[in-house]
């Protein structure tokens, strides 16, 4: 394939969006540390109370979307902060003509914006408006290339001709994105990749605005439902797929704890980590370990506003193990164990390949129907967490409904 960096890396993006997410697989238990049921040694050193959060902030390293804080919100990604504009319009094709309204349609997918706003404490709202009229595309639904593989060129011109064909009935300066919902007859288009702009190209205008950022919504709407629009427009707000697009195991990172992993996932929020980065969260909600030493922190759940969000120990220049607490209420009413949840980030790594791995604290654990191994990662109080290589250590202290206390050690 030819092309410049910046559209391969909008290709990737693109085509790897939803492809693989239906693919349930448990996860195996983290390999790269250890979980222990021990009490913490009795003695710490003075806890580091004033250390700047932005001391564990991480640099993005893969110039497209990661987990890193230092995302480009000027040029290539939409701050999530704030309204959000959303046109939403409704196209069939030739071969592929539309039978009933569209409200049903965009029934299946408003939702997205209560949700987003809810999981953002109210600091991001999507203001969706639909175009309550069909849209008929030029081409055939078959000849857009929506499979595994589809390139940037072609879906630059699925959204042009799209935007192009609703021009006549819509002002695009009024909008920050759109969204693009094919008729159910079209089977050829089958899933939800997100389109991101290539800034170096002419691209797509409309009423003298650039189109920089779209959703082309696929069938599998149907099956997600209307979280993969939070999950596909938090990739223009620049973060990576957490899911693997490898190996047999695709959910093998996070399991089912962000929707950037399984979009169908019982605590499906995002991680207080990828809160911190879009702002959702203060620097003042941030406990930050840069160096050795200790410090116990008391963490508020992450599904209910105020308090102490995070507890970061930095362990390099692009790697951090995170603590934070999350409780099955809100959004992830149904997660499948609570307490304590601690990752691994690198911000290095590539959508895809495992920016954020789970520390699975219940190994041994039977996961209840509908539930994965590693969706009952959550740590309990008495059980501690491990790794000799960075020479950290994490111990639960101590528990209330809405909080944990951990104690953070790195020598």
């Amino acid at each position: 394939m030819t092309g410049s960096p910046h559209r391969l890396r909008a290709f990737a993006a693109s085509a790897a969006a939803t492809a693989f997410l239906s693919l349930g697989a448990a996860a195996p238990a983290a390999t790269a540390a250890q979980a222990a049921s021990t009490a913490r040694p009795t003695t710490t050193a003075p806890e580091h109370s004033t250390v700047p959060a932005t001391d564990c902030a991480l640099p993005g390293r893969t110039g497209w979307t990661d987990e890193g804080h230092t995302t480009d919100y000027t040029t290539q990604f939409q701050r999530p902060l704030g309204t959000r504009h959303v046109l939403m319009l409704f196209v069939d094709f030739p071969d592929a003509q539309a039978s009933g309204p569209t409200s049903d349609y965009y029934r299946q997918l408003a939702p997205a914006a209560g949700w987003m706003k809810g999981d953002s404490y109210g600091r991001a709202t999507l203001d969706i408006t639909s175009l309550n009229r069909w849209i008929r595309m030029p081409q055939d639904s078959t000849s857009y290339g929506f499979q595994r593989g589809i390139t940037f060129e072609q879906h630059e011109t699925y959204v042009r001709q799209a935007v192009a064909a609703a021009d006549p009935y819509a002002d695009f300066s009024a909008y920050d994105m759109v969204y693009i919902v094919p008729a159910k007859s079209a089977s050829a288009i089958s899933f939800s990749p997100t389109y991101l702009y290539d800034p170096t190209t002419a691209g797509i205008t409309a009423d003298g605005t650039r189109i920089k950022w779209a959703v082309t919504f696929g069938q599998d709407m149907w099956h997600w439902g209307f979280k993969v629009a939070d999950h596909e427009t938090s990739h223009t707000f620049g973060l990576p797929d957490l899911y693997a697009f490898t190996g047999s195991d695709h959910h093998r990172f996070v399991g089912g704890w962000d929707l950037m992993g399984d979009i169908s996932g019982a605590a499906p929020q995002h991680l207080g980590w990828e809160r911190w980065k879009f702002g959702w969260i203060d620097d003042r909600q941030v406990a930050c370990l840069p160096t050795t030493g200790s410090r116990t922190v008391r963490l508020r759940a992450v599904e209910s506003p105020g308090g102490t969000k995070i507890a970061v120990i930095r362990t390099g220049e692009t790697t951090a193990y995170v603590a934070e607490s999350r409780r099955a209420i809100g959004a992830d009413a149904h997660a499948c164990s609570t307490g304590v949840l601690i990752y691994q980030v690198d911000s290095s790594a590539q959508t895809g390949y495992g920016p954020v791995r789970i520390v699975n604290g219940n190994p041994g654990a039977t996961p209840p129907s509908g539930c994965r191994a590693l969706d009952m990662a959550a740590f309990h109080p008495g059980q501690s967490f491990t790794d000799p290589t960075t020479h950290v250590r994490i111990d639960v202290d101590g528990s209330t409904p809405l909080q944990d206390q951990v104690s953070l050690t790195k020598q």
